[in-house]
Formats: structure tokens, sequence, C-alpha cells
């Protein structure tokens, strides 16, 4: 099956770096699929779940905070505001940054910035559908991946 190259990178590094069959991302109109040779394409990403997909191993998943994606024919490039591995999201964190903000969205309209809090929401929303997939099918990090960990801030 056909492979390119996707790197999926943010302010503080490289998440990513390795040949896929395809991707699957937040597109900021809707998700995209992207395969080997798809026509070029600059696109922004809303938050969401990033899913990449190699054969011969399990489906790879990331929690995505927005940002861009070019995609050329043998290589893809996502330029990702925030991005966490699966395994590097911490769930107590993020449940407690979902809880938080929603906290904030029920007080007074007066009172509070609602994109903010919104922004917030979804980025601890996302964060932890991530984590449940990856707790639920209990993997361990795939090969292909660089960086150290940590993940962003929720």
């Amino acid at each position: 099956m056909s492979t390119f190259h996707l790197e999926i990178v943010t302010i503080e590094r490289k998440v990513f770096d390795d040949h896929v069959n395809m991707v699957i991302a937040p597109g900021s109109e809707g998700v995209l699929g992207i395969l080997p040779r798809h026509t070029p394409l600059l696109t922004a990403l809303s938050y969401g779940e990033l899913q990449i997909k190699k054969e011969g191993e399990e489906d790879q998943f990331f929690a995505i905070g927005g940002g861009f994606m070019e995609v050329q024919p043998q290589h893809v490039v996502v330029l990702a505001d925030a991005a966490d591995r699966a395994d590097e999201i911490d769930l107590a964190r993020a449940e407690a940054s979902r809880r938080r903000a929603e906290e904030y969205l029920a007080r007074s309209k007066e009172e509070i910035d609602f994109e903010r809090a919104e922004a917030a929401l979804r980025r601890a929303q996302i964060r932890l559908k991530v984590a449940e997939r990856r707790r639920r099918e209990g993997r361990r990090p795939p090969p292909g991946q660089m960086g150290t960990g940590g993940g962003s801030s929720a």
C-alpha cells in the first residue's frame, strides 16, 4: 500500500514524523481524509481528534488544538497549536480542566469570556476522548514517534 510522509509539529516540538497510509484530521469545515497523492491543499484545523493509519499497525490518535495542515502529494505537515498523543494525556488533569471550564461557563454572562471558556471546554473534551480511547484499548506508544512526552497544558 502506498504511503506519504507525515509530520505533526507544535511550537514546542515535533510530535510525529513517519510515513503513513492515511491521516484523518479535524478540518475547520469538517473532517478530512488524506491519502497518498492527494491534491495540494492548505487548510485550517479545529479542535478535534487526528487519526493516523499505518498498514500493519494499530491506529494512532492525537488531540489537536487547532492549527493548519499543508498537504502535498507525498508530504503532509500539520502545524498544530497543541498536539498530544493519547499516551501523553493525564486523564485526571484533563477531567479537572473540563470541570473548571464547565463551571466557568455556568457563571453569569457578564462575568465571563464565553469564547475562551468554550475553547477550554472543547480542548479538555477532546483530550479526554483521546485519552479514554487509549485507556480502553490498553495500548503502548506506537513506534515512529518523536518527542519525550509531557503534552501541552489544558
